[in-house]
């Protein structure tokens, strides 16, 4: 039999190539997992009585673009938090982000640009999703560094003006996952500059953008707004997902200008799974209520700092701006013995994430699984990401584990 070859080139996904490298190994302790973004808050109490009241409406089919209620709930969300009016038009329902970040670039890229193959520009690290989508409509992924040097977000500005000629769609998540950096707003505003210049379209990721640290970060909805941009320009994607503690709700949305939205929905009346009603019934209450959202932005707002506290001294440790991963540096020594403080990134994130689980049972991500290798370079391999989703003891004692094990 002949099967496709444009997905020959993916990597094994993140989680179970984490599986292979340590379930062979027993642990070191109670084990303690910090590797997958899943929040563990409590949801919110409103949910289980809504559920209940509309669980007859699951023996119907729902609207494919969300019902008015939960369109103009997020609309209201959106007018609230970034300032920007859009009407229910401009607004689609999706089941969580990862449906709409990947239907995105087979809704907005184009087949071809300017005569050659389209580009779609990501950041890498990077969530992997992105590159799937670019491959699935043959497109070029281009794999743009975001370092500490860059300040953990892409440099796209600096790419090759015959390059950007050809990008379709260029992915941007804020605050970054995995390194909790947040977009400043002259940086949205200069990379929308571009997108207008050179004729692309920004897909703007925003799921974390409600856990912050001490300021909400700026959305590109917000700054297109401001600006005067064209709205076809910056389409946005968020869920309920982290800011609700509704991961397996499966809720979000995109937005974005009237014709980009109309070709989300046109894609999605053939092949998308609509959210069922009692879902679409929660949801337009979650994002019509932020008490919920404020109770657990400060649980994570004492993670910071409880972070902070157990990783001060240690070379290279930065806490995120926002977001729930640490994005950590292993020293060079991580694989091989005991640790040297240093905390450099000049290690293995593999080796360090092995050896945690061998003497501590303590579980994390190594950066590598996140990136793609670029010149013989691959920018997540000397980091581990770590999730700080566990209730906060068993938080406390898993990053006390780790900075006794590799910067002890």
């Amino acid at each position: 039999m002949t099967f496709p070859e444009r997905f020959s080139n993916l990597p094994e996904y993140a989680f179970p190539r984490l599986r292979k490298l340590l379930d062979p190994h027993r642990p070191g302790g109670e084990p303690v997992d910090m590797t997958i973004g899943e929040p563990r808050h409590p949801v919110p109490d409103f949910v289980g009585p809504i559920l209940q009241a509309h669980v007859a409406e699951f023996n119907r089919y729902p609207p494919n673009d969300g019902t008015p209620g939960l369109l103009a709930a997020i609309a209201g969300w959106i007018r609230l938090r970034h300032g920007a009016d859009l009407g229910p038009d401009r607004i689609m329902a999706l089941n969580g982000t990862r449906e709409g970040l990947f239907d995105a670039c087979l809704a907005l890229c184009p087949e071809v640009k300017r005569g050659q193959q389209p580009a779609v520009l990501m950041p890498n690290p990077f969530y992997q999703p992105y590159a799937a989508a670019a491959l699935a409509v043959g497109a070029e992924p281009v794999f743009v560094p975001a370092t500490a040097a860059t300040g953990f977000l892409p440099d796209y500005a600096s790419l090759p003006p015959a390059l950007l000629d050809r990008v379709g769609v260029a992915y941007v998540c804020s605050p970054a996952n995995p390194q909790g950096a947040v977009a400043p707003r002259d940086w949205l505003a200069e990379l929308i500059r571009l997108a207008e210049k050179h004729d692309f379209v920004l897909l703007s990721d925003e799921c974390y953008s409600e856990i912050w640290r001490d300021h909400p970060p700026v959305g590109a909805l917000q700054v297109a707004d401001e600006t005067g941009a064209d709205p076809e320009r910056v389409v946005v994607m968020n869920s309920l997902s982290k800011r609700s503690n509704l991961a397996g709700l499966r809720s979000g949305f995109v937005a974005g200008g009237r014709e980009a939205v109309a070709r989300f929905r046109q894609l999605r009346a053939y092949g998308g799974a609509p959210l069922p009603l009692p879902v679409q019934h929660v949801s337009e209450r979650a994002w019509s209520d932020e008490a919920h959202v404020a109770a657990n932005r400060a649980l994570y707002q004492e993670k910071f700092r409880i972070a902070d506290r157990v990783f001060a001294g240690v070379q290279g440790y930065q806490g995120p701006e926002g977001g729930f991963f640490l994005w950590l540096p292993v020293p060079d020594t991580a694989g091989t013995g005991g640790g040297t403080g240093g905390g450099t990134g000049g290690g293995d994130g593999e080796a360090a994430a092995v050896r945690l689980w061998r003497e501590t049972g303590v579980r994390v991500l190594p950066g590598a699984y996140l990136a793609r290798e670029v010149a013989g370079h691959n920018p997540g391999r000397g980091y581990i990401r770590v999730a700080m989703v566990a209730p906060k003891e068993d938080m406390r004692r898993g990053l006390q584990l780790l900075r006794d094990c590799l910067f002890g």
